[in-house]
Parts: structure tokens; C-alpha cells; sequence
């Protein structure tokens, strides 16, 4: 039987969320590995354009899975972000943000680039005369000058994948969770997760299902597995990347900050400081950034001397109030993928393989991933019908 007619007759909407619910189906027209935002994305955008090919999105955690580089994006669009020709990209993605992802969390908060000098510009004073505590933050003699994006975005990227997985199941998607995914052409092998009492983590069932088409979107992984999957040695880096917390108050009115290339991102009742991501790192990188006031920084040395050179302009840096050791999610770091290795290229999907599809985020998914990730399920489309 073709998977084309195994999907007529297979069940529609199925989560398998553990190991004793039965897995039996064998074959599907599309398998997505990885549920974070832009899998869930992907899968939610096939759906729309082709009700009739069978899906199945497979992730090796929970829903939405905080191991990944999605729980700890910052979730800031802004048109600062666009690089030359990506415009209606993200004209696109913004409006999916406010109106076409079901239930998403959004809100308009405008983003303030601090600068020394420069033309066209308006004093940093009156960019942040509505929001006092955010001019506290800095030395206006410093950083006397500011653009202004009023059509900023903040949103969590956490839940965009939550709402984006749980629209796609309405529409018919199937879910398989805690299942570790090796992805190949027309087939993936599932190795289904459970915990022993132990609380080891340990393969219950490996099961193999044909696909059509095969979407990886697991991150900093995917290149990975497309590499073990088809023994194709693929051009793609990450980088490990932390964000610090600056635990000062903040409101609805608090804009997003952006100086010498560092973000202030509101949060949590503080600010998440999102550095400037410099290259790639190697396999296999931890961060040894040694002990401050006896907490593991963690942090690469450029991060460090990124925010001693910004002392100046912002003291609050300088202030007992930065945490150093821990992210606002409590996660120490997360990886990136970095397509082509560098840190400011867009999100980008490509086909390594017949029937195998790569989609990847990385730095400006917040500004441009969910274009990226309809465009490939367009694609995806194209081929199979």
C-alpha cells in the first residue's frame, strides 16, 4: 500500500503522547521532525494548503519542548531586522503573528536603537520621555540619539509553537511526542522515549514509517541528522548563545532597548539582554566564562567584553542587578542553527536530498521564520501533488 492510499484510510488527529499508547501506523504523505516554532509552523501551513496528504509531527520532548533554542528566542519582530529584499517576508510574518496564528499572545512594544550619533534621528530623551525607567537605563550624554520602530512585536516564541502544533492537530495533523527521530529518504526510524524508575531516559520501541516528503526542523540538530540520515555533509553551523537577565522594573510601556548591538528585551518583570551572536562555534562548545561573585557565568569572553564595552552608555550594567549565571527561562544556554555559519543570515529551507526538506531559524526567525516555513510547505506542496 502507497502512503498516498494509507492516508485515506488512517485515523485523523492522533496524539501519541507515551509509550503505552500503541503506535501502529506505518507510512504517511509528510513526517515533520521537531514541534518547535518553525516545525510547528511548517506542519501547520501544510494542513492549510493540502487537507488531503497525511501528516504526522514527531517530537522527541513535550509540547512545546523547553530544551530548545525556541523556549529562549526573544520573540522581538521588528523592521530593523530585515535584511534588502526580505521585506514582503516580513510584512507576511507580522501579520501571521497578529492574525494568523490562533490564540498567539502578541504586543505592540516599540524598539528604541540607542546610538552615539547619526542622522535621521530623534533624541534618546524623547524616544523614552513615556517611559522613565527605560531612560534610567542610560546615559543620555552617551547615547544621545535613538531610531524608533513603533511597529515592533514582542511575543514568546514557546507558545507560537504550542498554538501553531495545537492548530494543526485540529486541522488534522497527527502528533507523536517523546519519540527521537533518524530521518532519511522516504522513511524515518522512530525511537520511542520513556523513563525508567531510575529516572534514566531509555528507548521503549524503535518503529520505521515510509514518508513522502521528510520536513527537519529540529534546530541545531537538523543538520545533523540530514548528515547521519543521508551521509551528506551539510555547510550549516550554531553557535551557543545565553541570555542574561537585568533584574530592574519594567511595564507595559517599557520599550524594547537595542545598543552596540545588544537587545533589551523586556520580560518577566525585568530585562533579558540578547547579545549579538559573533560566528560560529565549534562541536562540541561549552562556555568556560570561569566564576563571578561565585556564580558559573557561562557566558563566551565576547560576551563579556560586549557588555563591559557598553558600561558607559548603560550602567545599569555594571549593577549588582545583572544575573550573569541564568537565563530569564533558568536554562543556562541553548543552540542556534546558523545557516551558512553566519550570524545574521535569514532563516532558510532547502532540499538535500529527494523527498528530504531542511528548514532551519536562526538569529531573525523572530522577523522572518514563519515566511520561511510557509514557503517551504508550499514547496513541499508542489512536489507531492
Amino acid at each position: 500500500m502507497s502512503a498516498a492510499d494509507s492516508a485515506s484510510t488512517a485515523p485523523r488527529s492522533q496524539v501519541w503522547a507515551h509509550v503505552g499508547q500503541p503506535f501502529t501506523p506505518d507510512s504517511f504523505d509528510i513526517v515533520v521532525v521537531g514541534a518547535g516554532r518553525m516545525g510547528a509552523a511548517c506542519a501547520l501551513y501544510l494542513r492549510q494548503l493540502a487537507p488531503h496528504l497525511s501528516l504526522l509531527l514527531v517530537e522527541e520532548g513535550g509540547l512545546p519542548n523547553e530544551e530548545g533554542a525556541t523556549i529562549l528566542a526573544p520573540g522581538v519582530w521588528t523592521a530593523f531586522d530585515v535584511p534588502e529584499g526580505q521585506e514582503a517576508a516580513a510584512e507576511w510574518t507580522r501579520e501571521q503573528l497578529l492574525s494568523g496564528i490562533e490564540k498567539l499572545e502578541v504586543e505592540s512594544r516599540p524598539l528604541v536603537e540607542l546610538l552615539r550619533d547619526g542622522a535621521d534621528t530623534v533624541p534618546s530623551s524623547e524616544a523614552l520621555a513615556h517611559a522613565p525607567e527605560a531612560l534610567a537605563l542610560l546615559d543620555p550624554q552617551v547615547y544621545p540619539c535613538a531610531h524608533v520602530d513603533d511597529r515592533a512585536l514582542t511575543y514568546r516564541p514557546g507558545q507560537l509553537a504550542l498554538q501553531a502544533a495545537q492548530q494543526a492537530i485540529r486541522l488534522g495533523a497527527n502528533l507523536l511526542l517523546n519519540t527521537r527521530a533518524e530521518p532519511g529518504v522516504g522513511q524515518v526510524k522512530l525511537h520511542r522515549l520513556t523513563v525508567t524508575n531510575t529516572h534514566q531516559i531509555v528507548v521503549h520501541e524503535t518503529r520505521q514509517v515510509r514518508a513522502r516528503a521528510v520536513v527537519v526542523a529540529a534546530g541545531a540538530a537538523g543538520p545533523v541528522l540530514v548528515e547521519h540520515g543521508v551521509g551528506l555533509h551539510t555547510r550549516h553551523g550554531r553557535a551557543y548563545v545565553q541570555y542574561p537577565r537585568l533584574n530592574l522594573p519594567t511595564s507595559a510601556q517599557t520599550p524594547v532597548l537595542r545598543a552596540g548591538g545588544l537587545t533589551l528585551r523586556p520580560q518577566n518583570d525585568g530585562l533579558t539582554l540578547i547579545p549579538p551572536i559573533h560566528h560560529r562555534d565549534p562541536q562540541g562548545y561549552q562556555p568556560a566564562g570561569g566564576q563571578l561573585t561565585g556564580v558559573l557565568t557561562g557566558l563566551r569572553r565576547e560576551v563579556l567584553e560586549d557588555l563591559v564595552a557598553l558600561m558607559d552608555g548603560l550602567p545599569a550594567l555594571s549593577s549588582d542587578r545583572l544575573e550573569l549565571g541564568r537565563s530569564s527561562a533558568d536554562i543556562a544556554g541553548a543552540w542556534v542553527s546558523l545557516p551558512g555559519g553566519q550570524p545574521d543570515t535569514i532563516p532558510t529551507a532547502e532540499q538535500p536530498a529527494p523527498g528530504l526538506f531542511l528548514l532551519l531559524g536562526g538569529p531573525r526567525a523572530d522577523t522572518l521564520g514563519l515566511a520561511t516555513a510557509h514557503a517551504l510547505a508550499t514547496e513541499v506542496v508542489a512536489t507531492l501533488d
